[in-house]
């Protein structure tokens, strides 16, 4: 017969006791962060904790408590009421007269408490009757009372990192008094990463998903478990997606050049394919800004726009429905006319520069602030091209003496700037001579058939 212990949830069993075996949240308990503060003076205040779920903040409201030599009085805002307020603060006034002991008030999920109950819990976080630690997963600034709020420091807590999951992860597999017990060895690498892209930064979805992997590996007589266990166990298909690998680098090539191919189907695809895989969102938005210049440039000078746009809003929709913006910015990138002149103009702008080295500036654009630099011949013969027909100066050169006549800028046949009329005056009688009469032949172009 299996003992109690052993029929509590795997997640459960592995809750940290002390602060020593918490993982995570180092950028608040940090020697010199607030609450390695507050502990070494042994005074813990009260404290609105918001995070993701599975980021520790049970666990870290427990651990704290325990610090500070406080009786925790756990409360459940989905199942409590002002009743059960009321009960603990009267058990935690006696526990106060009696033995001069505080008493930290635990309450999860407090974003659902409503107004009546959570101004219930003003008065006593007031008078100090009870130390408040309120969890919850939702913005505080719109689910907890403004007078609440004020009375609290609010801390935000981050979901796991990889390194974080993968270190509560090995301890599960091998602790044999609370753990799986078993060897390193049994977690294969592709199951490890499987756990780590479908727990999303979770711990108990991590460790709960092991622990049913776990017994499918066993059921089916092996002694390591692998992927499909993992994906059985979690009920969903996990993308074979290695982020340090070969697969980040060829997928995101891949999903580059559909782009610049003007193929917005495979485009989104291999995006979602990052995506599911666990890709960073803003890598991708990165990429997508890049290409915004690189490829299109100045054939579409919007699409850079588009794709800063898309990185702000997902900025601000965040997950899942910050997908949407990102996959219309991909089907206008992929869509949009291309050149690559922002890249070839800097290369070669660059190729000279190192060639040449610093060669003196034409004095004709030099400043003159003092009569002595004007002695010296600065800003001697400067025209100012506001002065003449069309804003431009014929002739006149801004380049080194020793650069003069050079062309970085080769302007493409799909650019739609307007060009100074001594830059290549005929490069829109070519673009209109190569100009394929009929449909485009880019079926995504709106004058394609």
């Amino acid at each position: 017969m299996s003992s109690p212990n052993a029929r509590r949830p795997l997640a459960e069993r592995m809750r940290p006791s002390t602060l020593e075996h918490f993982v995570g949240q180092r950028h608040l308990l940090a020697e010199g962060k607030l609450l390695a503060s507050a502990l070494s003076r042994g005074r813990l205040p009260s404290l609105i904790l918001w995070g993701p779920p599975g980021c520790g903040k049970t666990t870290l409201a427990k651990i704290l408590s325990d610090e500070v030599g406080a009786q925790l009085a756990p409360l459940s805002a989905v199942s409590g009421g002002v009743k059960d307020i009321r009960q603990a603060v009267e058990q935690a006034g006696d526990l106060r007269r009696m033995l001069g002991q505080t008493t930290v008030l635990f309450v999860d999920e407090i974003h659902r408490f409503n107004k009546a109950q959570q101004d219930a819990l003003l008065p006593h976080v007031e008078q100090g009757t009870v130390t408040l630690i309120g969890a919850t997963t939702e913005n505080p600034s719109f689910e907890v009372n403004a007078a609440l709020l004020s009375r609290c420091r609010t801390l935000v807590l981050e979901a796991l990192d990889e390194a974080a999951l993968e270190r509560i992860l090995r301890q599960a597999l091998t602790d044999r008094a609370r753990g799986l017990g078993l060897p390193d060895e049994a977690l294969s690498d592709d199951a490890l990463g499987a756990l780590l892209n479908v727990a999303e930064g979770d711990a108990r979805s991590a460790l709960n998903t092991l622990e049913l992997a776990a017994t499918f590996a066993a059921a089916r007589g092996s002694t390591t478990i692998e992927h499909p266990d993992v994906e059985e166990a979690a009920q969903q298909r996990v993308i074979r997606y290695d982020k340090a690998g070969d697969a980040h680098y060829n997928t995101v090539s891949a999903f580059i050049k559909s782009m610049r191919g003007s193929d917005p189907d495979a485009a989104v695809y291999y995006m979602v394919r990052m995506l599911e895989g666990g890709e960073d969102p803003l890598f991708v938005l990165r990429r997508m800004v890049i290409f915004a210049s690189e490829d299109i440039g100045n054939a579409d000078p919007g699409a850079l726009r588009v794709a800063l746009d898309a990185a702000e809003a997902f900025r601000f929709m965040g997950m899942p429905e910050g997908v949407l913006p990102m996959t219309q910015a991909v089907i206008y990138l992929a869509c949009a006319p291309k050149s690559n002149s922002a890249l070839t103009t800097y290369a070669a702008a660059r190729k000279a520069l190192q060639h040449s080295g610093n060669l003196p500036l034409p004095k004709h654009l030099l400043n003159a602030p003092t009569k002595l630099m004007a002695n010296l011949g600065h800003g001697r013969g400067y025209k100012y091209p506001h002065n003449f027909s069309g804003n431009y100066v014929a002739g006149e050169s801004y380049l080194p003496e020793d650069l003069q006549g050079q062309r970085f800028y080769q302007p493409g046949d799909n650019e739609v700037i307007p060009r100074p009329p001594g830059l290549d005056p005929d490069a829109e009688a070519r673009r209109k001579a190569a100009q394929p009469e009929g449909p485009s032949p880019n079926p995504y172009h709106k004058n394609a058939t």
